[in-house]
């Protein structure tokens, strides 16, 4: 029997009615949830560009060098930061030394033993300068911007090194300390040559591939997300962070990359991405066997004499 249309006047209303909650109430989920992803990558951002300061634990007094604690300020004025002059044990020195660490770091660095490598460099004639950047050790700021900013801290060490102690300066960077002294040197015609060991070659890219590793969280939506709100959030241009311009504008400078192809957090190709455009000055010391710049921890010796071999061409002017 057909309804009639009384009855068929009262159930469109009715069904209208459900229709209409159904698409609030989706409405309100999808929005609830387009808020919630929002808010956790503004949580996890905030978190990896605002890392606890690892403390110092040992100086090199423990591998019996001596050394004197100073205080300089970022190029841009903006941060103080603190580290260790190590004075070379012949005089005159040969080189500067300018030691950049890697994230969530400090001047120690114990991925690449870099205390008991300072000591070789002493040893070797070179001056050494060690710092922590912003936001690491004991230097100022509470921003981690993965080299956007550290690039002025280096900057500032280089102006520390080159009023205190005049001469050629090397830098030798480890990780994010690695890409920072790379964009250093494509501005600063005082640096002489760079040791990059694990770079990244452009922190928009490697965000893109490694955001979820780092973050523990599905690629979408939140690495979109992620890299959407870091500007906003902190002022961070990631594609200012762009290594593979800078090595142009250091050539013809020498720069040494060295890079273990068991490296599960920045994959050796960064580098040999790096090397690749302008082989005729810049050198690739392909490691294995050895995680993320580290290959100073497994092959002591080795490393050891390639980048001494390194730096003594400069010093000589090679």
């Amino acid at each position: 029997m057909r309804p009639t249309p009384a009855i068929t006047r009262a159930y469109r209303p009715q069904r209208r009615y459900r229709l209409n909650k159904i698409a609030w109430t989706l409405g309100f989920l999808i929005a609830a949830l387009a808020l919630i992803c929002v808010l956790i990558s503004v949580y996890v951002g905030w978190k990896l560009t605002h890392p606890e300061h690892k403390p110092l634990t040992e100086d090199p007094s423990r591998y019996g060098a001596a050394f004197e604690p100073v205080q300089f300020t970022s190029r841009n004025g903006d941060v103080p930061l603190k580290g260790w002059f190590l004075p070379s044990e012949t005089a005159p020195a040969k080189l500067n030394v300018i030691i950049a660490h890697g994230y969530r770091e400090n001047r120690e660095y114990t991925p690449g033993d870099t205390l008991k490598l300072a000591k070789v460099f002493v040893e070797q004639g070179y001056n050494v300068l060690m710092f922590d950047f912003r936001n690491s050790g004991e230097s100022g700021g509470s921003l981690t911007s993965v080299g956007y900013l550290e690039k002025f801290d280096l900057l500032g060490a280089i102006d520390w090194m080159q009023g205190h102690h005049p001469g050629k300066i090397a830098v030798h960077g480890f990780s994010m300390g690695a890409t920072t002294a790379l964009l250093a040197a494509a501005e600063e015609p005082a640096v002489a040559g760079v040791v990059a060991d694990s770079p990244f070659n452009h922190l928009t890219h490697y965000l893109e591939d490694n955001l979820p590793v780092w973050s523990h969280l599905p690629s979408f939506p939140f690495t979109p997300l992620i890299l959407g709100i870091l500007p906003r959030l902190t002022g961070i241009q990631t594609d200012a962070v762009d290594a593979l311009s800078a090595v142009d504008r250091i050539y013809p400078r020498p720069v040494l990359f060295i890079h273990s192809t068991d490296d599960h957090s920045i994959p050796y190709e960064n580098s040999e991405s790096l090397w690749e455009k302008h082989p005729d000055r810049f050198e690739f010391w392909k490691t294995s066997g050895a995680d993320h710049a580290r290959s100073h921890k497994v092959y002591p010796q080795p490393y050891e004499d390639k980048v001494i071999g390194f730096y003594n061409q400069l010093a000589g002017g090679e």
